[in-house]
């Protein structure tokens, strides 16, 4: 029962997910109760999050599903993971490396470096502000 309702959690790593379900078939086997390494590793990729679904298509089009073993499995996720947290952590030094222009102020601030100081309007410049409602520079709401 267990085996079936197994989903990998949002945020879970693969490692995690990989030690958890092993451990349910671990369980299993002790209890009598065999799964071949196909169900197991056919289970392991429909219950991905969805943030891999591309990883899993790529693995079943590139891979010999006839002969996948569950590491050779581990690792090929393992690789895309990592690719993926390594785009995201450049994803995120490149909008601190440009939030420096928003003066420390938060999101959607901008530093209005551009303000003349004294009577009449203050002026800005659209193109440092950071929008509310997405990371995009030159607008906001």
């Amino acid at each position: 029962m267990e085996f079936e309702i197994l989903q990998m959690k949002t945020g879970e790593s693969v490692n995690e997910y990989f030690a958890r379900t092993l451990a349910i078939t671990n369980k299993m086997k002790e209890n009598g109760e065999r799964k071949g390494d196909v169900a197991v590793w056919e289970k392991i990729l429909r219950s991905m999050t969805s943030k891999l679904d591309y990883v899993v298509c790529s693995i079943e089009v590139s891979k010999d599903i006839d002969t996948l073993t569950i590491d050779e499995l581990q690792s090929s996720l393992l690789v895309h993971e990592q690719c993926m947290r390594s785009h995201i952590n450049e994803e995120h030094s490149l909008k601190v490396t440009n939030g420096d222009q928003s003066g420390g102020r938060g999101r959607g601030r901008g530093s209005f470096k551009g303000r003349e100081r004294g009577r009449g309007r203050q002026h800005f410049e659209k193109a440092i502000v950071e929008c509310y409602n997405c990371p995009k520079f030159g607008h906001f709401q």
